[in-house]
Protein backbone atom coordinates (compact mmCIF):
# COMPACT_ATOMS: atom_id res chain seq x y z
CA UNK A 1 0.00 0.00 0.00
CA UNK A 2 2.97 2.50 0.54
CA UNK A 3 5.30 2.51 -3.25
CA UNK A 4 8.27 5.25 -3.10
CA UNK A 5 9.08 6.40 -6.21
CA UNK A 6 11.93 8.54 -5.06
CA UNK A 7 14.59 9.74 -2.14
CA UNK A 8 16.56 12.48 -1.33
CA UNK A 9 18.33 12.57 2.53
CA UNK A 10 15.61 10.67 4.16
CA UNK A 11 12.28 11.74 2.24
CA UNK A 12 11.01 9.57 0.35
CA UNK A 13 8.56 10.87 -2.73
CA UNK A 14 5.76 8.21 -2.88
CA UNK A 15 2.04 7.05 -3.39
CA UNK A 16 0.23 5.56 -0.45
CA UNK A 17 -2.86 3.32 -2.00
CA UNK A 18 -6.73 3.88 0.06
CA UNK A 19 -9.94 1.98 -0.72
CA UNK A 20 -10.81 5.93 -1.92
CA UNK A 21 -7.32 6.74 -4.34
CA UNK A 22 -4.04 7.23 -4.05
CA UNK A 23 -2.37 10.06 -1.79
CA UNK A 24 1.09 11.43 -2.90
CA UNK A 25 3.41 11.82 -0.21
CA UNK A 26 4.57 14.10 1.33
CA UNK A 27 1.24 14.94 2.27
CA UNK A 28 0.02 18.03 4.38
CA UNK A 29 -3.76 16.43 5.74
CA UNK A 30 -6.09 19.93 5.97
CA UNK A 31 -7.23 19.46 9.41
CA UNK A 32 -11.44 19.69 8.97
CA UNK A 33 -14.09 20.76 11.86
CA UNK A 34 -16.63 18.36 11.40
CA UNK A 35 -18.82 20.18 13.02
CA UNK A 36 -18.57 23.22 11.00
CA UNK A 37 -16.37 24.35 8.33
CA UNK A 38 -15.24 28.00 7.00
CA UNK A 39 -13.39 26.12 3.92
CA UNK A 40 -15.52 23.24 3.09
CA UNK A 41 -13.80 20.07 2.07
CA UNK A 42 -14.81 20.07 -1.06
CA UNK A 43 -12.77 23.66 -2.06
CA UNK A 44 -9.93 22.20 -0.05
CA UNK A 45 -9.75 19.37 -2.73
CA UNK A 46 -10.41 21.87 -5.95
CA UNK A 47 -6.76 23.76 -4.36
CA UNK A 48 -5.33 20.09 -5.23
CA UNK A 49 -4.83 18.40 -1.44
CA UNK A 50 -5.89 14.94 -2.45
CA UNK A 51 -6.53 13.53 1.59
CA UNK A 52 -7.82 15.58 4.59
CA UNK A 53 -8.09 14.46 8.42
CA UNK A 54 -11.09 15.05 10.61
CA UNK A 55 -12.06 13.92 14.49
CA UNK A 56 -14.06 11.02 14.34
CA UNK A 57 -14.87 11.78 18.34
CA UNK A 58 -16.87 14.84 16.95
CA UNK A 59 -18.67 13.26 14.62
CA UNK A 60 -19.61 10.53 16.83
CA UNK A 61 -20.30 12.97 19.27
CA UNK A 62 -22.50 15.44 17.86
CA UNK A 63 -23.20 14.06 13.50
CA UNK A 64 -23.53 10.12 14.66
CA UNK A 65 -26.96 9.18 13.13
CA UNK A 66 -26.07 11.36 10.05
CA UNK A 67 -22.58 9.57 9.75
CA UNK A 68 -23.88 6.21 9.99
CA UNK A 69 -26.60 6.81 7.48
CA UNK A 70 -23.83 8.79 5.27
CA UNK A 71 -20.58 7.48 5.63
CA UNK A 72 -17.58 9.66 6.42
CA UNK A 73 -17.45 10.94 2.54
CA UNK A 74 -20.42 11.76 1.93
CA UNK A 75 -21.32 13.40 5.27
CA UNK A 76 -18.24 15.57 4.59
CA UNK A 77 -18.48 16.30 0.59
CA UNK A 78 -15.48 14.96 0.07
CA UNK A 79 -14.97 11.61 -2.36
CA UNK A 80 -11.10 11.27 -1.67
CA UNK A 81 -9.50 9.53 1.30
CA UNK A 82 -10.54 10.87 4.54
CA UNK A 83 -8.00 9.77 7.70
CA UNK A 84 -9.92 10.39 10.97
CA UNK A 85 -8.77 10.95 14.47
CA UNK A 86 -9.94 9.08 17.55
CA UNK A 87 -10.43 11.87 20.13
CA UNK A 88 -6.81 11.86 21.66
CA UNK A 89 -6.76 15.36 21.44
CA UNK A 90 -9.65 16.51 23.37
CA UNK A 91 -8.77 13.35 26.22
CA UNK A 92 -5.97 15.81 26.43
CA UNK A 93 -8.24 18.73 26.35
CA UNK A 94 -10.53 17.94 28.64
CA UNK A 95 -8.69 14.39 30.52
CA UNK A 96 -11.35 12.50 29.97
CA UNK A 97 -14.05 11.21 26.82
CA UNK A 98 -16.57 8.79 26.93
CA UNK A 99 -15.62 6.42 24.24
CA UNK A 100 -13.79 3.17 24.38
CA UNK A 101 -10.45 1.82 22.31
CA UNK A 102 -13.51 -0.63 20.72
CA UNK A 103 -16.18 1.90 20.20
CA UNK A 104 -14.12 3.98 18.30
CA UNK A 105 -12.42 1.40 15.85
CA UNK A 106 -16.32 -0.04 15.05
CA UNK A 107 -17.46 3.66 14.90
CA UNK A 108 -14.48 4.57 12.64
CA UNK A 109 -15.44 1.20 10.65
CA UNK A 110 -18.91 1.84 10.75
CA UNK A 111 -18.10 5.30 8.83
CA UNK A 112 -15.82 3.94 6.44
CA UNK A 113 -12.62 5.88 6.89
CA UNK A 114 -9.99 5.37 4.43
CA UNK A 115 -6.74 5.78 7.13
CA UNK A 116 -7.98 5.28 11.01
CA UNK A 117 -6.05 6.05 14.38
CA UNK A 118 -6.96 4.07 17.22
CA UNK A 119 -7.91 5.97 20.95
CA UNK A 120 -3.97 6.97 22.15
CA UNK A 121 -2.97 8.87 24.94
CA UNK A 122 -0.77 11.89 24.24
CA UNK A 123 2.61 12.99 26.06
CA UNK A 124 2.36 17.02 25.73
CA UNK A 125 3.36 18.77 28.79
CA UNK A 126 3.31 16.25 31.41
CA UNK A 127 5.62 15.08 34.31
CA UNK A 128 7.77 11.98 33.17
CA UNK A 129 5.74 9.60 35.23
CA UNK A 130 2.31 10.98 33.18
CA UNK A 131 4.77 10.47 30.17
CA UNK A 132 5.09 6.43 31.57
CA UNK A 133 1.28 5.91 31.80
CA UNK A 134 0.48 7.34 28.71
CA UNK A 135 3.13 5.38 26.54
CA UNK A 136 1.77 2.00 28.44
CA UNK A 137 -1.98 3.10 28.06
CA UNK A 138 -1.35 3.60 24.06
CA UNK A 139 0.71 0.84 23.76
CA UNK A 140 -2.40 -1.19 25.53
CA UNK A 141 -5.27 0.05 23.48
CA UNK A 142 -3.27 -0.54 20.35
CA UNK A 143 -3.22 -4.40 21.67
CA UNK A 144 -6.85 -4.26 22.48
CA UNK A 145 -7.72 -2.44 19.14
CA UNK A 146 -6.33 -5.37 16.93
CA UNK A 147 -9.13 -8.08 18.04
CA UNK A 148 -12.22 -5.36 17.41
CA UNK A 149 -10.58 -4.91 13.65
CA UNK A 150 -12.85 -6.78 10.90
CA UNK A 151 -12.52 -4.56 7.55
CA UNK A 152 -9.40 -5.41 5.91
CA UNK A 153 -10.19 -2.11 3.06
CA UNK A 154 -9.02 0.16 6.21
CA UNK A 155 -5.54 1.73 6.54
CA UNK A 156 -4.73 1.53 10.73
CA UNK A 157 -2.58 4.42 12.69
CA UNK A 158 -0.34 3.20 15.13
CA UNK A 159 0.57 6.16 17.55
CA UNK A 160 4.07 6.46 19.09
CA UNK A 161 3.98 8.60 22.07
CA UNK A 162 6.97 9.86 24.73
CA UNK A 163 6.91 13.51 23.47
CA UNK A 164 10.26 14.71 24.45
CA UNK A 165 11.42 11.97 26.71
CA UNK A 166 13.62 10.29 23.94
CA UNK A 167 13.65 7.22 25.81
CA UNK A 168 9.74 6.85 26.61
CA UNK A 169 9.41 7.49 22.47
CA UNK A 170 12.37 4.98 21.71
CA UNK A 171 10.27 2.18 24.16
CA UNK A 172 6.80 2.83 22.08
CA UNK A 173 8.34 3.26 18.57
CA UNK A 174 9.69 -0.74 19.20
CA UNK A 175 6.11 -1.83 18.97
CA UNK A 176 5.58 -0.28 15.66
CA UNK A 177 7.77 -3.87 14.99
CA UNK A 178 5.88 -6.10 16.55
CA UNK A 179 2.08 -4.82 16.01
CA UNK A 180 0.59 -5.20 12.33
CA UNK A 181 -0.42 -1.60 11.75
CA UNK A 182 -0.29 -0.23 8.60
CA UNK A 183 1.29 3.53 9.31
CA UNK A 184 2.77 5.05 12.30
CA UNK A 185 2.33 8.28 13.75
CA UNK A 186 4.97 10.58 15.99
CA UNK A 187 2.34 12.21 18.49
CA UNK A 188 2.40 15.34 20.70
CA UNK A 189 4.42 17.43 18.81
CA UNK A 190 2.33 20.78 19.42
CA UNK A 191 3.38 22.05 22.38
CA UNK A 192 6.95 22.32 21.37
CA UNK A 193 6.26 23.58 18.33
CA UNK A 194 4.37 26.50 20.12
CA UNK A 195 7.34 27.65 21.92
CA UNK A 196 9.38 27.27 18.80
CA UNK A 197 11.35 24.12 19.69
CA UNK A 198 11.92 22.79 16.56
CA UNK A 199 15.45 21.54 17.40
CA UNK A 200 13.36 19.24 20.31
CA UNK A 201 10.99 18.11 17.16
CA UNK A 202 13.78 17.42 14.85
CA UNK A 203 15.31 14.63 17.57
CA UNK A 204 11.88 13.19 18.54
CA UNK A 205 11.29 12.12 14.56
CA UNK A 206 14.99 11.11 14.39
CA UNK A 207 14.42 9.21 17.25
CA UNK A 208 11.39 7.64 16.36
CA UNK A 209 12.64 7.36 12.52
CA UNK A 210 15.82 5.25 13.92
CA UNK A 211 13.25 2.61 15.26
CA UNK A 212 10.47 2.55 12.96
CA UNK A 213 10.28 0.18 10.03
CA UNK A 214 11.17 2.10 6.54
CA UNK A 215 8.21 0.08 4.57
CA UNK A 216 5.90 2.10 6.94
CA UNK A 217 4.86 5.80 6.03
CA UNK A 218 5.50 8.10 8.97
CA UNK A 219 3.14 10.87 10.08
CA UNK A 220 3.70 13.80 12.39
CA UNK A 221 0.15 15.21 14.45
CA UNK A 222 -0.06 18.52 14.51
CA UNK A 223 3.32 19.93 11.74
CA UNK A 224 1.83 23.61 11.74
CA UNK A 225 3.71 26.03 9.37
CA UNK A 226 4.60 25.50 5.88
CA UNK A 227 8.49 26.62 6.55
CA UNK A 228 8.15 23.10 8.74
CA UNK A 229 7.43 21.34 5.94
CA UNK A 230 10.94 20.89 4.40
CA UNK A 231 12.91 19.86 7.95
CA UNK A 232 10.44 17.01 8.51
CA UNK A 233 10.13 15.98 5.56
CA UNK A 234 14.01 15.30 4.81
CA UNK A 235 14.09 12.91 7.91
CA UNK A 236 11.50 10.82 6.47
CA UNK A 237 7.87 12.05 7.59
CA UNK A 238 5.69 11.17 4.70
CA UNK A 239 2.08 12.89 6.15
CA UNK A 240 1.47 15.75 8.37
CA UNK A 241 -1.74 17.13 9.35
CA UNK A 242 -2.87 20.90 10.38
CA UNK A 243 -5.11 23.13 11.54
CA UNK A 244 -3.13 25.87 11.03
CA UNK A 245 -4.41 27.57 8.11
CA UNK A 246 -8.23 28.39 9.69
CA UNK A 247 -6.29 28.81 13.17
CA UNK A 248 -3.63 31.91 11.96
CA UNK A 249 -6.97 33.25 9.30
CA UNK A 250 -8.77 33.73 12.67
CA UNK A 251 -6.11 35.00 14.11
CA UNK A 252 -5.69 37.88 11.13
CA UNK A 253 -2.24 36.38 10.35
CA UNK A 254 -0.96 35.81 6.87
CA UNK A 255 1.26 32.48 5.71
CA UNK A 256 4.28 32.69 3.52
CA UNK A 257 7.18 30.14 3.10
CA UNK A 258 9.27 31.44 5.56
CA UNK A 259 7.48 32.95 8.55
CA UNK A 260 4.10 34.61 9.00
CA UNK A 261 3.13 38.21 8.95
CA UNK A 262 -0.19 40.10 10.44
CA UNK A 263 -2.80 41.33 8.15
CA UNK A 264 -2.60 44.79 9.57
CA UNK A 265 1.19 45.29 8.84
CA UNK A 266 1.32 44.25 5.07
CA UNK A 267 0.82 46.94 2.73
CA UNK A 268 0.80 44.92 -0.24
CA UNK A 269 -0.03 41.09 -0.24
CA UNK A 270 3.14 39.01 -1.46
CA UNK A 271 1.40 36.28 -2.52
CA UNK A 272 0.12 35.24 -6.07
CA UNK A 273 -2.56 32.82 -5.21
CA UNK A 274 -6.31 33.50 -6.76
CA UNK A 275 -6.82 35.50 -3.22
CA UNK A 276 -3.70 37.44 -3.17
CA UNK A 277 -4.25 38.07 -7.20
CA UNK A 278 -8.04 39.29 -5.98
CA UNK A 279 -7.61 41.26 -3.08
CA UNK A 280 -5.47 43.91 -1.76
CA UNK A 281 -4.45 43.91 1.60
CA UNK A 282 -6.47 47.29 2.37
CA UNK A 283 -9.47 45.31 0.44
CA UNK A 284 -8.99 42.25 3.20
CA UNK A 285 -8.97 44.20 5.98
CA UNK A 286 -12.08 46.13 5.33
CA UNK A 287 -14.37 42.84 4.88
CA UNK A 288 -16.79 41.19 7.56
CA UNK A 289 -14.81 38.79 10.33
CA UNK A 290 -16.15 36.00 8.21
CA UNK A 291 -15.39 36.40 4.68
CA UNK A 292 -11.81 37.78 5.97
CA UNK A 293 -11.35 34.81 7.90
CA UNK A 294 -12.13 32.38 5.05
CA UNK A 295 -10.33 34.15 2.30
CA UNK A 296 -7.34 34.25 4.63
CA UNK A 297 -7.75 30.61 5.32
CA UNK A 298 -8.03 29.83 1.75
CA UNK A 299 -4.61 32.07 0.78
CA UNK A 300 -3.20 30.00 3.60
CA UNK A 301 -3.88 26.57 2.23
CA UNK A 302 -2.66 27.79 -0.98
CA UNK A 303 0.73 28.34 0.32
CA UNK A 304 0.88 25.09 2.52
CA UNK A 305 -0.07 23.41 -0.72
CA UNK A 306 2.78 25.20 -2.87
CA UNK A 307 5.29 24.70 -0.05
CA UNK A 308 4.47 21.04 -0.81
CA UNK A 309 4.66 20.67 -4.32
CA UNK A 310 8.70 22.59 -4.00
CA UNK A 311 8.90 19.75 -1.65
CA UNK A 312 7.99 16.84 -3.99
CA UNK A 313 9.81 18.54 -6.64
CA UNK A 314 12.82 19.53 -4.81
CA UNK A 315 12.89 15.32 -3.99
CA UNK A 316 12.90 14.56 -6.97
CA UNK A 317 15.53 17.00 -8.46
CA UNK A 318 17.91 15.51 -5.26
CA UNK A 319 17.91 19.25 -4.28
CA UNK A 320 16.56 18.69 -0.73
CA UNK A 321 19.43 19.95 1.25
CA UNK A 322 19.18 23.46 -0.59
CA UNK A 323 16.01 24.16 0.44
CA UNK A 324 16.90 23.50 4.25
CA UNK A 325 19.40 25.46 3.97
CA UNK A 326 17.66 28.14 2.75
CA UNK A 327 14.53 27.78 4.86
CA UNK A 328 17.43 27.48 7.55
CA UNK A 329 17.68 31.43 7.27
CA UNK A 330 14.32 32.78 7.34
CA UNK A 331 13.87 31.66 11.67
CA UNK A 332 16.85 31.45 14.13
CA UNK A 333 15.19 28.10 15.38
CA UNK A 334 14.73 27.04 12.09
CA UNK A 335 18.37 27.60 11.60
CA UNK A 336 18.51 25.24 15.04
CA UNK A 337 16.63 22.60 13.42
CA UNK A 338 18.50 22.51 11.09
CA UNK A 339 21.83 21.97 13.35
CA UNK A 340 19.99 19.08 15.14
CA UNK A 341 19.76 17.65 11.94
CA UNK A 342 23.49 17.72 11.06
CA UNK A 343 23.84 16.45 14.38
CA UNK A 344 22.42 13.61 13.37
CA UNK A 345 23.67 13.78 9.82
CA UNK A 346 24.59 9.87 10.67
CA UNK A 347 21.03 8.95 10.27
CA UNK A 348 20.43 10.93 7.43
CA UNK A 349 23.86 9.33 5.40
CA UNK A 350 21.96 6.05 6.34
CA UNK A 351 18.83 6.97 4.48
CA UNK A 352 20.36 8.62 1.87
CA UNK A 353 20.23 7.18 -1.40
CA UNK A 354 24.34 6.31 -2.07
CA UNK A 355 23.47 7.16 -5.66
CA UNK A 356 21.36 9.81 -7.52
CA UNK A 357 19.24 8.20 -10.78
CA UNK A 358 19.86 12.48 -11.89
CA UNK A 359 22.21 13.73 -9.85
CA UNK A 360 22.74 17.67 -10.16
CA UNK A 361 25.46 19.99 -9.78
CA UNK A 362 25.68 20.37 -5.67
CA UNK A 363 26.59 24.15 -4.21
CA UNK A 364 28.96 24.91 -1.33
CA UNK A 365 28.03 27.92 1.11
CA UNK A 366 29.70 27.32 4.90
CA UNK A 367 29.99 24.88 7.34
CA UNK A 368 26.54 23.89 7.30
CA UNK A 369 27.19 22.84 3.36
CA UNK A 370 30.02 20.90 4.51
CA UNK A 371 27.91 18.57 6.18
CA UNK A 372 25.68 17.51 3.20
CA UNK A 373 25.76 13.77 2.51
CA UNK A 374 27.32 13.87 -0.65
CA UNK A 375 30.70 15.70 0.57
CA UNK A 376 30.53 13.23 3.94
CA UNK A 377 29.87 10.05 1.82
CA UNK A 378 32.91 11.16 -0.39
CA UNK A 379 35.31 11.67 2.78
CA UNK A 380 33.75 8.78 4.27
CA UNK A 381 35.08 6.53 0.95
CA UNK A 382 38.47 8.05 1.37
CA UNK A 383 38.92 7.01 4.29
CA UNK A 384 37.62 3.24 4.20
CA UNK A 385 37.61 2.54 0.72
CA UNK A 386 40.31 4.27 -0.71
CA UNK A 387 43.66 3.55 -1.36
CA UNK A 388 46.58 5.12 -3.63
CA UNK A 389 47.94 3.38 -6.64
CA UNK A 390 50.21 0.50 -5.89
CA UNK A 391 53.42 1.71 -7.05
CA UNK A 392 53.07 5.46 -5.77
CA UNK A 393 55.38 6.76 -3.48
CA UNK A 394 55.35 10.39 -4.13
CA UNK A 395 52.06 12.69 -3.35
CA UNK A 396 51.80 15.85 -5.67
CA UNK A 397 48.73 17.81 -3.64
CA UNK A 398 48.02 20.47 -6.39
CA UNK A 399 45.96 23.08 -5.66
CA UNK A 400 42.77 22.96 -7.05
CA UNK A 401 41.92 25.90 -9.81
CA UNK A 402 38.48 26.82 -8.67
CA UNK A 403 37.88 28.41 -12.69
CA UNK A 404 38.73 25.30 -14.11
CA UNK A 405 37.29 21.48 -13.84
CA UNK A 406 37.51 19.15 -14.17
CA UNK A 407 40.66 19.88 -12.15
CA UNK A 408 43.07 17.81 -13.98
CA UNK A 409 42.39 20.27 -16.66
CA UNK A 410 44.93 22.25 -14.60
CA UNK A 411 48.81 23.78 -16.14
CA UNK A 412 50.85 22.07 -13.76
CA UNK A 413 48.87 18.70 -14.12
CA UNK A 414 48.67 19.16 -17.71
CA UNK A 415 53.15 19.53 -17.49
CA UNK A 416 53.71 16.51 -15.70
CA UNK A 417 51.06 13.93 -17.06
CA UNK A 418 50.27 15.17 -20.49
CA UNK A 419 53.60 16.44 -21.66
CA UNK A 420 55.74 13.66 -20.32
CA UNK A 421 55.84 9.83 -19.84
CA UNK A 422 53.33 8.83 -17.22
CA UNK A 423 55.72 8.24 -14.30
CA UNK A 424 54.00 5.46 -11.90
CA UNK A 425 55.82 7.00 -8.62
CA UNK A 426 54.05 9.68 -8.56
CA UNK A 427 50.67 10.27 -7.41
CA UNK A 428 48.76 13.91 -8.03
CA UNK A 429 45.70 14.61 -6.28
CA UNK A 430 43.74 17.94 -6.31
CA UNK A 431 43.04 20.37 -2.49
CA UNK A 432 39.74 22.67 -2.04
CA UNK A 433 37.78 23.09 0.51
CA UNK A 434 34.91 21.16 1.30
CA UNK A 435 35.71 18.26 -0.80
CA UNK A 436 39.20 18.25 0.56
CA UNK A 437 41.18 15.69 -1.44
CA UNK A 438 40.37 14.80 -5.87
CA UNK A 439 42.63 12.05 -6.55
CA UNK A 440 43.53 12.66 -10.46
CA UNK A 441 41.71 8.64 -11.00
CA UNK A 442 38.76 10.00 -9.77
CA UNK A 443 38.70 14.10 -10.96
CA UNK A 444 35.65 13.51 -12.93
CA UNK A 445 33.30 11.17 -10.96
CA UNK A 446 30.20 12.83 -9.69
CA UNK A 447 30.44 15.23 -7.23
CA UNK A 448 33.97 15.74 -7.43
CA UNK A 449 33.66 18.24 -10.80
CA UNK A 450 29.70 18.61 -10.63
CA UNK A 451 30.06 21.37 -7.41
CA UNK A 452 30.42 25.35 -7.15
CA UNK A 453 31.88 27.08 -3.80
CA UNK A 454 32.40 30.37 -2.84
CA UNK A 455 35.52 32.71 -3.69
CA UNK A 456 38.27 32.03 -1.49
CA UNK A 457 37.95 35.04 0.24
CA UNK A 458 34.45 34.19 1.27
CA UNK A 459 35.20 30.34 2.74
CA UNK A 460 34.61 30.61 6.41
CA UNK A 461 37.70 29.21 8.90
CA UNK A 462 35.46 26.67 10.05
CA UNK A 463 35.13 24.93 6.85
CA UNK A 464 39.04 25.07 6.27
CA UNK A 465 39.95 23.45 9.32
CA UNK A 466 37.29 20.89 8.92
CA UNK A 467 38.34 20.33 5.07
CA UNK A 468 42.46 20.11 6.52
CA UNK A 469 41.56 17.62 9.21
CA UNK A 470 40.36 15.73 6.20
CA UNK A 471 43.74 15.99 3.82
CA UNK A 472 45.79 15.77 7.14
CA UNK A 473 43.82 12.25 7.54
CA UNK A 474 44.04 11.17 4.29
CA UNK A 475 47.74 12.01 3.89
CA UNK A 476 48.14 9.79 7.23
CA UNK A 477 46.68 6.74 6.22
CA UNK A 478 47.72 6.23 2.57
CA UNK A 479 51.87 6.46 3.63
CA UNK A 480 53.52 8.15 1.01
CA UNK A 481 57.27 8.66 1.09
CA UNK A 482 56.98 12.01 0.10
CA UNK A 483 54.37 14.63 0.44
CA UNK A 484 54.71 17.63 -1.97
CA UNK A 485 51.82 20.27 -1.75
CA UNK A 486 51.53 23.44 -3.96
CA UNK A 487 52.03 26.91 -2.62
CA UNK A 488 48.69 28.20 -2.80
CA UNK A 489 47.42 31.31 -4.56
CA UNK A 490 43.92 31.12 -3.59
CA UNK A 491 43.27 28.63 -0.55
CA UNK A 492 46.22 30.01 2.15
CA UNK A 493 43.81 29.96 4.88
CA UNK A 494 43.34 26.52 4.09
CA UNK A 495 46.90 25.33 4.05
CA UNK A 496 47.78 27.10 6.88
CA UNK A 497 44.97 25.03 8.71
CA UNK A 498 46.69 21.94 7.29
CA UNK A 499 50.48 22.79 7.70
CA UNK A 500 49.17 23.13 11.51
CA UNK A 501 47.72 19.60 11.69
CA UNK A 502 50.47 17.94 10.02
CA UNK A 503 53.05 19.26 12.31
CA UNK A 504 50.63 18.05 14.99
CA UNK A 505 50.87 14.84 13.85
CA UNK A 506 54.32 14.92 12.97
CA UNK A 507 54.22 14.01 9.18
CA UNK A 508 56.75 15.04 6.74
CA UNK A 509 55.75 17.16 3.89
CA UNK A 510 56.92 19.60 1.55
CA UNK A 511 56.01 23.17 0.46
CA UNK A 512 56.31 23.94 -2.99
CA UNK A 513 56.26 26.68 -5.89
CA UNK A 514 54.89 24.89 -9.45
CA UNK A 515 58.46 25.48 -10.35
CA UNK A 516 59.85 23.28 -7.51
CA UNK A 517 57.20 20.51 -8.18
CA UNK A 518 57.81 20.51 -12.32
CA UNK A 519 61.44 20.15 -11.50
CA UNK A 520 61.20 17.32 -8.84
CA UNK A 521 58.87 15.38 -11.20
CA UNK A 522 61.61 15.58 -13.94
CA UNK A 523 63.72 14.13 -11.41
CA UNK A 524 62.15 11.29 -10.21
Amino acid sequence: MFEIKAKDLAARLGEIRTKSGVIKTPALLPVVNPVSQEIPPSEIGEIGFDTIITNAYLIKKYRKTEALEKGVHRLLGFSKPIMTDSGAYQLLMYGDIDITPEEIVYFQERIGSDIAVILDVPTMGVSREEAEKSVQETIENAIESIAHRHRDDILWVLPVQGGTYLDLLSKSAEYTRKLPYHIVAIGSPVPIMERYRYDALMEMIVTAKRIIPDNKPVHLFGAGHPMLFPFIVALGVDMFDSAAYILYAKDDRYMLPSGTMRLEELEVLPCTCPICSKYTADELRKLNKFERVRLLALHNLYVSYSEIKRVRQAIKDGVLWELLEERSRSHPMLYSAFKKIIKNIDYIMEKSPSIKSNPVGIFFYDELSYYRPENLLHHKRLVEKYSKPEKAKVLILMEADYNVKPYNKKGLYTKIRINKEFNEKIHIAFYIPFLGVIPEELAETYPLSQHEIPRPEDISKEVNILTARSIANFIEKQGYCDVLIERPSYYKSLVEELIKILRGKNLEFKLCSEPEITEFADYI
